[in-house]
């Protein structure tokens, strides 16, 4: 069963992870070996957690990369899910 408007990842990470450590923007983003930019657009839903983006994180909080790529995958869909009706696609099943 899919999460009902499930959160961005970046939320996750910020609530979860950078704020009950107190961790900066700029410090997560050193460890994790990007941009601050990077990470803020990530952190404010910008941007969305890739593969490898999905492995440093896990490396870095010792999380599996799989679970960032699935909350990034369930948030996708919902937000794809919402737009159904306004696509065009003709059915092609019997």
């Amino acid at each position: 069963m899919r999460m009902h408007n499930p959160p961005h990842p970046g939320e996750i990470i910020k609530s979860l992870c950078l704020d009950p450590l107190g961790i900066t923007i700029t410090e997560a983003a050193k460890a994790l070996g990007i941009s601050r930019k990077t990470l803020s657009a990530i952190l404010n839903g910008r941007a969305g957690v890739s593969p490898e983006m999905a492995v440093r994180l896990s490396i870095a909080f010792g999380t599996s990369a799989e679970s960032w790529l699935n909350q990034q995958t369930q948030y996708d869909l919902w937000h794809a899910e919402q737009r159904r009706k306004q696509l065009r696609v003709m059915k092609l099943a019997a």
